[in-house]
């Protein structure tokens, strides 16, 4: 599996279903877990420990903890995504970009799981030629 999409309630799934309707757009290998930092700690953290997943998605709400929980549990990249249940999805924001030094996570804009997906796809690119050219080929499309 290349991309794996954790969210922290079935609430979040409507954005984590657009991250991987794009991920299977480019034929990438996804699936999608729910696992909390919050209520199910234990779970998360054996849920990273055992994926060989290139790249993790996060999706979450009001404290955002779940990416940077992801984070750090892994090297890997984390690339959160905010979702607007108070304040309009700013708290979730802030909370995923103010991450402490060394714990990095890559944060897109409110609720778009679609840019989660294309950032992805842009790391997983990097090592895989034909994953490039679609790329390539999608950017050339949307130009037009």
């Amino acid at each position: 599996m290349d991309v794996l999409i954790v969210i922290g309630s079935e609430t979040d799934r409507k954005v984590a279903d657009a991250a991987a309707q794009l991920l299977g757009e480019f034929s990438v290998s996804h699936s999608i877990e729910v696992a909390s930092a919050h209520r199910t700690p234990e779970k998360l953290e054996q849920l990273v420990a055992s994926s060989n997943a290139k790249v993790f998605i996060a999706v979450a709400g009001l404290s955002a903890a779940l990416p940077g929980a992801v984070a750090s549990k892994t090297t890997k990249p984390v690339i959160g995504v905010p979702v607007g249940v108070k304040l309009e999805g700013l708290d979730a924001l802030l909370a995923m970009m103010q991450m402490p030094s060394g714990v990095p996570v890559a944060t897109v804009g409110i609720e778009n799981g679609k840019n989660a997906a294309l950032l992805a796809v842009e790391i997983l690119a990097l090592s895989n030629n034909a994953l490039a050219k679609k790329l390539q080929d999608y950017r050339k499309a949307l130009k037009k």
